[in-house]
C-alpha cells in the first residue's frame, strides 16, 4: 500500500470513529468510494499519532501534496482535542493561507462597489437592504426551490463545462432537513453521486437564490467533486482523493462557488447584485474573525458588525461571532469563503486566457491556495 492509500485508510478509520459518535463528518466529498467496510479507529489519540507518523513519512519522501494535507488534518484533529493555536498558525495550517485580513480602505472599497450595484436596482443601503433585495430577487416557496435549482442547474450546465473543460457525469438528489447549524445549503457526495441539503431553518427562497446556488452548490461543488472523481478514477493522482473541509482544497471550493456568476452570468444583474454583496459581507465577517479571535469584546464585535453591515440582526450577528471563536471546523473552515470569494472576484476581472487557465485547472485536481497563486502570480494574496 502506497503513502496516499495508507492517509486515506486512516482519514476513513477517523471518520467512522466521528460518525459513529455523532460526531461532525470528516470526509465531505469521497473521490474514490469504496464498498469495503471500514474499522472505525479506536479513539482520536491513536489517530493523531497516525497522521503524525504518517506526515514524518512524507516528509522524508518528499511527497510536499501529502505532507500538506497531513497538517491539515493533524491541526484540526489536535483543536478537536482542545488545541487553541493563534487564528493565523491555524488558517495557515488548515486552509493554506493565511488570515491576515483585508485593509479597512479595501473593504470600503468593496462595499462602495456593492452599493453601486445595489443601487442600479433601487435598493438602498440601510436597515432594509437585506429584505429589499430578496423581496426584488422573488421570493419562492419552499416547495419550489428543488425544482428551481434544478431547473437552473440544467440551464448553466453547458456553459460551466464549457469554461471549465468538465465532461464527467454526475448525478444529484435534493433533500430538504431541519437543522440548528449556521448553513442554509450544504453538498456533499461521493464519486457522481451528489447530494445537495436544504436546510430549513435557515434557507429563504428566491428565484436568484435558485440560480446563484444551482451555480455554487451543483454545478461549483458538485460538479467539481464528480470531476475529481473522475479523474482520480482513471489516473493514479498524487493528492488525497478524500476532501474534507478543514483541507486547503476549501478556499477553491467556496471561493470559486461563491464567485462563478460573475464567470457564468456576468450579464445578470440581480445575480452580479447578489454576488458582490455576498463578497463584501464576507470580508467583514473576516473583520470580526480575526477581532474576536484577537481578543475584541463582543460589545465592540456587535457595534462594528451593525455599523459595517447595519441591515444584519442580533441572532445573525451571535451566530457569526459563535461559529468563529470556539468551533474547531469553523474557525478553519469559515476563513475559506472571504479568502475565497475575494481572490476569484478579483479573477474574474482578468484576461481570458489566466481565467481559463485557472477554470480548467481547478476542475481537474483540488488545487491548494499556493496552487492558485502558481497559475496566477498577479492576482491578490489569498486570505489578505
Amino acid at each position: 500500500m502506497n503513502l496516499r492509500d495508507e492517509i486515506e485508510t486512516t482519514l476513513r478509520a477517523w471518520h467512522a470513529y466521528e460518525t459513529g459518535r455523532g460526531s461532525v463528518a470528516v470526509i465531505d466529498f469521497d473521490c474514490a468510494p469504496t464498498t469495503k467496510a471500514t474499522e472505525p479507529a479506536s479513539s482520536r489519540l491513536a489517530v493523531y499519532q497516525s497522521l503524525t507518523d504518517l506526515r514524518a513519512r512524507t516528509v522524508e519522501a518528499g511527497a510536499d501534496r501529502l505532507t500538506t494535507r497531513l497538517t491539515a488534518d493533524i491541526a484540526y484533529l489536535g483543536a478537536l482535542m482542545g488545541e487553541h493555536p493563534p487564528l493565523n498558525d491555524y488558517v495557515q495550517a488548515t486552509q493554506g493561507c493565511l488570515a491576515a485580513g483585508w485593509q479597512d480602505i479595501y473593504i470600503t472599497h468593496r462595499g462602495d462597489r456593492a452599493r453601486e450595484a445595489l443601487a442600479a436596482l433601487g435598493i438602498g443601503w440601510g436597515a432594509d437592504t437585506a429584505r429589499d433585495l430578496n423581496a426584488i430577487e422573488g421570493p419562492i416557496e419552499t416547495d419550489e426551490a428543488p425544482d428551481a435549482i434544478r431547473q437552473a442547474a440544467d440551464e448553466y450546465e453547458t456553459a460551466v463545462r464549457q469554461v471549465t473543460g468538465s465532461q464527467a457525469p454526475f448525478n444529484l438528489t435534493i433533500e430538504t432537513t431541519e437543522v440548528d447549524a449556521y448553513w442554509a445549503y450544504w453538498l456533499d457526495g461521493a464519486g457522481d453521486k451528489v447530494r445537495l441539503r436544504l436546510n430549513l431553518r435557515r434557507a429563504s427562497f428566491t428565484k436568484v437564490a435558485a440560480r446563484q446556488f444551482a451555480l455554487h452548490e451543483v454545478l461549483g461543488h458538485g460538479l467539481q467533486g464528480a470531476s475529481w472523481s473522475a479523474r482520480a478514477a482513471a489516473d493514479d493522482v498524487p493528492w488525497v482523493r478524500l476532501m474534507s473541509v478543514h483541507a486547503p482544497q476549501q478556499v477553491l471550493l467556496e471561493g470559486l462557488a461563491q464567485a462563478l456568476p460573475l464567470f457564468i452570468a456576468p450579464d445578470d444583474e440581480l445575480l452580479g447584485a447578489r454576488t458582490r454583496f455576498d463578497h463584501y459581507s464576507q470580508l467583514v465577517r473576516a473583520e470580526l474573525h480575526i477581532a474576536l479571535n484577537q481578543g475584541a469584546s463582543i460589545a465592540e464585535l456587535a457595534d462594528h458588525a451593525r455599523y459595517r453591515m447595519p441591515w444584519t440582526t442580533e441572532a445573525a450577528i451571535a451566530d457569526v461571532l459563535t461559529d468563529r471563536g470556539v468551533n474547531p471546523q469553523l474557525r478553519s473552515y469559515l476563513w475559506a469563503y472571504p479568502a475565497g470569494i475575494d481572490w476569484f472576484a478579483n479573477l474574474a476581472d482578468a484576461d481570458r486566457p489566466t481565467r481559463t487557465t485557472v477554470l480548467q485547472a481547478a476542475y481537474r485536481d483540488p488545487l491548494t491556495p499556493n496552487d492558485l497563486a502558481a497559475l496566477w502570480p498577479a492576482g491578490p494574496a489569498i486570505g489578505g
